[in-house]
């Protein structure tokens, strides 16, 4: 008898572990939406802008953008009227970071064609805890106001 409460209680704990497994609900859970580029003026240079919802209850970081679309893809932030490159942006826990046209937003630099309004690229980016996210962006109007 006791030997059977034993191995019941040692498969409650086992069934525990495999639940919560390593690190719980607490790791980053990384969504992106509304992804978009406004159509370029020239090859030279594009922003892109998107939101980041990370629904976990861990803070991350996004640490790097790659892209066969461009030379280079850099993070930025503004800080007043000047655009600033940053090694990082954080994303709170349970929390957004949004990236917007006059705010913070990535830089491609050197495109290697310039997009056109209906063509979509992929970016995939990267975190400091999160899997790295493939993200479709589309190209919009030069003019393209997002509705949030």
């Amino acid at each position: 008898m006791n030997r059977r409460t034993t191995l019941a209680a040692a498969l409650t704990l086992t069934a525990g572990l495999a639940l919560t497994g390593c690190g719980g609900d607490s790791a980053p859970k990384i969504a992106v939406d509304d992804a978009y580029m406004p159509q370029p003026v020239t090859q030279q240079m594009a922003g892109v802008y998107f939101t980041v919802k990370n629904n976990g209850d861990t803070a991350d970081k996004l640490t790097a953008v790659t892209s066969n679309v461009a030379k280079s893809l850099t993070i930025h932030k503004t800080v007043g009227t000047k655009m600033e490159q940053v090694e990082s942006l954080p994303v709170p826990a349970n929390g957004t970071l949004r990236l917007s046209h006059g705010g913070n937003h990535l830089m491609l630099m050197g495109l290697k064609n310039k997009p056109t309004k209906g063509d979509t690229f992929t970016v995939t980016l990267h975190f400091a805890g999160a899997d790295p996210v493939r993200v479709q962006v589309p190209v919009k109007d030069a003019t393209y106001q997002p509705k949030h």
